[in-house]
C-alpha cells in the first residue's frame, strides 16, 4: 500500500472507532445518572454530602464525560479489533500468529485494569477525605474535579494493564529476554514508582501504591511467562 492508502485506511478505523464510541457514549448519556450515583457512593459515605458545581454548564459537561468514559470502556473490544486489523496487514504471517491470541486478553486485562480502580476507588476517597477537620477544612467537592479524578483513575488501570502484554510481544520478537527483565528490576521499579505517581490524579498515597503493585506484579507474572515461553 502507498503512503496515501495507509493514511485512508487509518481513518477509515479510526472513524469506525470514533462511531462506536459514540454510540456507546450516547448510552452512556441515557445512563448517566444511574452511572453518578454508584460513582458517588464512596464519596457520600465518607462525608455524607452530595457534589456541588459552580458553573452553568458544569452538569451537563459531568454527565458527558461520564458518559463518554463509557463509551470508550464499552467500544474498547471494537478498537482494539479495528487497531488490529490495521497492523495486521503489515505483520508477517508469523508476526501474526504470535499476536493474534494476544488481542483478547488485551481486552480482558483492560476490564480487570478498570475494576481494580473501582475497588480502590473507595480507600483513595477514604484517604483524602481523612484530612478534612469540621470547622477548619470542609469537603465541599465540584462535580467536575471528582469525576476528573475518577476517569483519569479508570483510564490509567485500564491502560496499565496492556503492559505484560507488550512485553511478551516484544519477547516474541526478539527484543527482550527474561533475564534482561531480571537484571532490570531495580530501574522498572523506579520507573513503576514514578509512572504511577504521575499517572493517578488527587494526590492521595492509596492509588499511586495500588497502581505500584499491580505493575509489579505484572512485571513479575511476565517474566514468568516470557521464561516459560522459552526466552
Amino acid at each position: 500500500m502507498t503512503l496515501v492508502e495507509h493514511l485512508t485506511e487509518l481513518r477509515r478505523r479510526v472513524v469506525i472507532s470514533i462511531l462506536f464510541v459514540a454510540a456507546g457514549t450516547a448510552v452512556g448519556f441515557y445512563f448517566a445518572l444511574d452511572i453518578l450515583k454508584i460513582l458517588i457512593a464512596p464519596l457520600r459515605a465518607q462525608t455524607g454530602k452530595g457534589l456541588i458545581y459552580t458553573g452553568l454548564g458544569d452538569a451537563f459537561f459531568v454527565q458527558l464525560k461520564v458518559a463518554l468514559v463509557f463509551g470508550i470502556v464499552v467500544a474498547m473490544p471494537m478498537i482494539v479489533f479495528q487497531g488490529w486489523r490495521f497492523i495486521s496487514p503489515g505483520l508477517t504471517p508469523h508476526e501474526r500468529r504470535l499476536a493474534r491470541p494476544w488481542v483478547p486478553f488485551s481486552l480482558a486485562f483492560f476490564a480487570l485494569g478498570v475494576a481494580v480502580a473501582y475497588v480502590v476507588l473507595p480507600y483513595a476517597v477514604q484517604f483524602l477525605v481523612s484530612f478534612s477537620a469540621k470547622d477548619i477544612i470542609e469537603p465541599f467537592i465540584s462535580a467536575s474535579e471528582y469525576f476528573g479524578f475518577i476517569s483519569t483513575m479508570f483510564l490509567a488501570f485500564g491502560l496499565v494493564m496492556q503492559f505484560p502484554i507488550v512485553v511478551v510481544l516484544l519477547a516474541e520478537a526478539g527484543i527482550l529476554t527474561s533475564s534482561r527483565l531480571r537484571s532490570s528490576r531495580r530501574y522498572v521499579l523506579l520507573g513503576i514508582a514514578i509512572f504511577a505517581a504521575i499517572a493517578t490524579p488527587g494526590g492521595d498515597l492509596v492509588s499511586p501504591f495500588a497502581l505500584g503493585a499491580v505493575m509489579y506484579g505484572l512485571y513479575e507474572l511476565t517474566i514468568l511467562l516470557v521464561r516459560w515461553r522459552g526466552h
